[in-house]
């Protein structure tokens, strides 16, 4: 016995906005507040890695427990 549906054609909107979120069990909009607070720190990293560099006796460990939190967040999500 063979499967004679066609197969499902997914619209633009469904591949480019709905797919990946559906993955990790969010809607589009749960899915875009976790990657910008995710970017957001990923911002706040930098700029202390950067004061790092300058001035190496600030930020000693901002960037690395930053990322370790990042890390976990991510890591609890799946």
């Amino acid at each position: 016995m063979t499967d004679l549906t066609p197969p499902t054609r997914r619209s633009l909107a469904d591949r480019w906005f709905l797919s990946h979120p559906a993955t990790v069990g969010e809607t589009y909009f749960q899915h875009m507040r976790f990657a910008a607070s995710f970017c957001f720190w990923l911002t706040v990293a930098a700029g202390a890695a950067l004061i790092h560099a300058v001035v190496p006796a600030l930020c000693e460990t901002t960037a690395s427990r930053i990322l370790r939190r990042l890390v976990a967040r991510m890591d609890a999500r799946h």
